[in-house]
């Protein structure tokens, strides 16, 4: 197993290089860059005309300290001596990108390993139930409820929350509207609450955004268990069970349930990415400044760095989150081997 693991290891870095040669060039591929960016129109206007000389002779200055003046091949290279050496900045201001980087990090993870873990402990029961009972009201409800959730944008379902919790329509009946917050995930008066008002207000504010980034994926794995474990049901050994006098709650949970988690292990590795860039849009709906919110920011801005190492990441954990899968396969069945890769 760990001379498995060590040769996947090592397959993963020809690959992490190969998304990051792709990666860089085709963000280069979009219009502009730092130094039109930095020195462009709106820094000319803040200037003056009579300093319009000056800004071009700053900005040719700028392009040959960091190389944009060069063919894009060169800058990669430069671009992976500074990657090695860890010297990853803003454009803009020329600061490291490490402090902001950790920071937005910090609050995406947090947000969406919550995601993460409703997400699976809610869509594997649910399937199991599904798969046990197939074609009864409760399956037959659950299929239309989760497919109506699975229909429904996040990014439209986020904004009709926002409207909803801010429109004047619940004082129009006498109604008090849900004590929910709609932006940012602190009060402004974070810092001077204790210990427990600071959990009880992050958890507020998580409420909304925690909802929209579940559904979907909650929908979408608990259909995949239940067709999981429907097929491991059919199977020959399951009906042997049955016949030896098995309770239900045995066969499916002891002998099902093991091969059924399958497609959800296989899940894993898509899933594991979304803890960085996958809420892009429910961050900015809700001004939340993490991976997601800050890569579009800096995107818009051509902060190369900051957006080739958020990229990095990802790659990074799609890799991982295969690796991982493959070993909790063994874990799951251990009659399923290693040397099949080989």
């Amino acid at each position: 197993m760990l001379g498995y693991i060590a040769k996947r290891v090592l397959l993963m870095l020809p690959t992490l290089l190969g998304i990051l040669v792709l990666s860089f060039f085709v963000i280069k591929l979009a219009p502009g860059d730092p130094a039109s960016q930095k020195f462009g129109g709106a820094a000319q206007a803040q200037a003056g005309m009579n300093a319009e000389r000056g800004t071009e002779a700053a900005e040719l200055r700028f392009r040959k300290r960091f190389h944009f003046d060069k063919p894009v091949v060169v800058q990669f290279g430069y671009f992976l001596d500074r990657l090695w050496r860890g010297d990853m900045i803003f454009f803009q201001t020329e600061e490291p990108i490490w402090g902001d980087f950790n920071r937005a990090l910090k609050i995406t993870i947090g947000l969406n390993l919550i995601v993460f873990l409703l997400i699976y402990a809610i869509s594997v029961p649910t399937g199991i139930y599904s798969a046990a009972f197939p074609h009864s009201w409760g399956d037959k409800l659950l299929t239309v409820v989760l497919f109506m959730l699975y229909s429904l944008p996040s990014f439209w379902v986020a904004e009709l929350l926002r409207m909803a919790i801010a429109s004047d329509f619940w004082r129009q009946f006498g109604l008090t509207p849900p004590l929910l917050p709609i932006m940012n995930l602190r009060s402004d008066h974070y810092d001077q609450l204790s210990s427990w008002e600071r959990f009880t207000d992050y958890l507020q504010h998580i409420v909304l955004p925690v909802a929209c980034l579940t559904y979907g994926g909650l929908a979408y794995l608990s259909r995949q268990m239940r067709a999981g474990m429907l097929e491991v049901i059919r199977q020959d050994y399951i009906r042997t069970a049955e016949a030896k006098g098995c309770s239900k709650a045995r066969v499916i949970l002891i002998h099902a349930l093991r091969n059924g988690l399958f497609p959800m292990i296989t899940l894993l590795a898509a899933l594991l990415p979304a803890l960085i860039g996958g809420s892009v849009i429910i961050e900015f709906v809700f001004n939340i400044p993490g991976m997601g919110l800050r890569a579009y920011e800096n995107v818009l801005r051509r902060e190369y760095d900051f957006v080739m190492i958020s990229l990095m990441l990802s790659a990074v954990l799609t890799l991982f989150g295969i690796l991982l899968s493959d070993i909790l396969y063994v874990v799951v069945n251990p009659r399923v081997s290693f040397e099949a890769d080989k």
